[in-house]
């Protein structure tokens, strides 16, 4: 649905005019008013080494030591309870258990160059290895799911502050003439990890920040023109309303009617920008094939990688991906097996996708959930339960130095004994990339100057960039 602004002393006739026009355009576009202009922040700090960013957010929990922080001591003290050396440094969370280690199904070995361990969970992602900066040090205090995934994408487990998304746009001021400029799509909702809205909305920025939601199977809502409505029809009726607009504005010189007027223009140059971004037939088998359209398990996640691609192709500078379902409580195997396979080979084929279109040099892609998974098993039904004391992420491109690993963590993978990252920090790392002080980034919100960082602060993790 459309976000509506009211206008003040507005004409009944004129209101209702207006709005059965827009009915078939664009709602979220409208919601989000696309910064159809350029908006001068002067938040600019430096050379940017990313033009744009793929967020690629694993909701639910993958296990660290399942994945990039290899635990080998897991398999000698399997069975046992975390050793005393290690138990008194255990964060006081609710879902710290200490009962019970369990070793990683999965076997790690190394690859590249550089020798990085990943899991055989991964064996295509692998092959990027040499690209992969892992963080294996990331920490916060919160286990629940939606909080989780607000601290992770926000800062804050409240979900009332923007996304990293939005603060992104903010600092830069980018502009859209055709397409949103954040876009967000969720597949594969699982189980209980619904999508937190706040991972993509603008919090107290204004709502032209804001990400706009995409059904990868399904395009950007309303985008197509409605049916028995042409080209030339729609636009005969933007002209209708520009011109209703514009004599309005000679008597009441308003700023909120002329980002609505703005918002018309760009939710009409999506109904023709639309079509043609999910219009896939234009890809070859070949490429189609990379990402997985052949089989079910990777299609839909193969899908929203590729669209992801051709989104940043198209000057979309901020794309960000959710999938839903690693919450492994009870058949880690089957579970972290499942999702690693539907979303191993996607991935993988949208860097070497980037890469080979010489586009992943200044493409920042990102890849963590909201927290990582106990060491020891939950219960007696072979899962791990929620641990966000410690957990791996990874970055590739725009500026990463690749081939590398950031932080170190315990001996069994629950604590972080080197280097610890907050969410705020990986943030603040994004906007780096982009040319952004997170510091510098200020926005006034009821007397306060509010910055991405929040109350707890946060810092570049320089190493990322070599």
């Amino acid at each position: 649905m459309f976000k509506t602004m009211h206008v003040e002393n507005t004409m009944i006739s004129r209101r209702n005019f207006s709005r059965s026009v827009a009915l078939g355009a664009t709602g979220v576009a409208m919601q989000s008013l696309l910064a159809s202009q350029k908006t001068s922040t002067g938040y600019l700090n430096r050379a940017a080494t990313a033009k744009r960013i793929i967020y690629l957010f694993m909701s639910g929990g993958p296990s660290q030591v399942d994945t990039f922080d290899p635990k080998p001591d897991l398999v000698k003290l399997a069975g046992q309870d975390v050793p005393d050396s290690i138990a008194a440094d255990v964060p006081r969370i609710k879902r710290a258990g200490l009962r019970n280690l369990l070793p990683s199904p999965w076997k790690f070995q190394r690859h590249g160059d550089s020798g990085m361990e990943i899991s055989e969970l991964f064996p295509e992602l692998a092959k990027n290895a040499d690209d992969l900066c892992v963080i294996r040090s990331m920490s916060h205090r919160n286990p629940v799911h939606g909080p989780g995934e607000c601290v992770a994408l926000t800062g804050s487990s409240l979900g009332n502050r923007p996304s990293v998304g939005s603060w992104a746009l903010y600092g830069l001021g980018v502009e859209s003439q055709q397409l949103p400029t954040f876009i967000a799509m969720n597949v594969h909702n699982d189980g209980m990890q619904y999508p937190q809205a706040a991972g993509w909305g603008s919090g107290f920025l204004p709502a032209k920040y804001q990400g706009t939601l995409v059904n990868p199977s399904g395009g950007i809502r309303n985008a197509l023109m409605p049916e028995g409505i042409s080209s030339e029809r729609r636009r005969r009726e933007m002209q209708v309303i520009h011109s209703m607009n514009q004599r309005f504005l000679q008597e009441h010189r308003m700023s909120e009617l002329e980002a609505r007027m703005r918002s018309y223009e760009t939710a009409f140059a999506m109904q023709t920008a639309g079509p043609e971004l999910f219009d896939l037939s234009t890809e070859s088998s070949k490429t189609k094939q990379s990402y997985g359209f052949d089989e079910k398990a990777t299609a839909e996640v193969g899908k929203a990688c590729l669209l992801a691609r051709r989104m940043v192709e198209r000057g979309v500078p901020y794309v960000q991906i959710r999938v839903g379902g690693w919450d492994a409580h009870s058949n880690l195997k089957g579970n972290h097996q499942k999702l690693a396979l539907r979303t191993d080979a996607p991935i993988s084929a949208l860097l070497r996708d980037l890469s080979s279109r010489g586009l992943l040099n200044d493409t920042l892609v990102v890849w963590s959930g909201e927290f990582g998974r106990t060491p020891t098993m939950e219960g007696k039904s072979g899962g791990r339960d929620h641990s966000p004391a410690a957990y791996s992420v990874w970055l590739a491109g725009g500026g990463v130095k690749g081939g590398q690993v950031i932080g170190s963590t315990d001996p069994i993978g629950y604590t972080v004994t080197e280097s610890e990252v907050k969410p705020t920090d990986l943030h603040a790392t994004i906007l780096h990339a982009m040319g952004l002080d997170a510091d510098r980034l200020i926005y006034p919100v009821h007397g306060l100057e509010e910055t991405p960082l929040g109350v707890n602060g946060g810092q570049v993790v320089s190493e990322v960039f070599g």
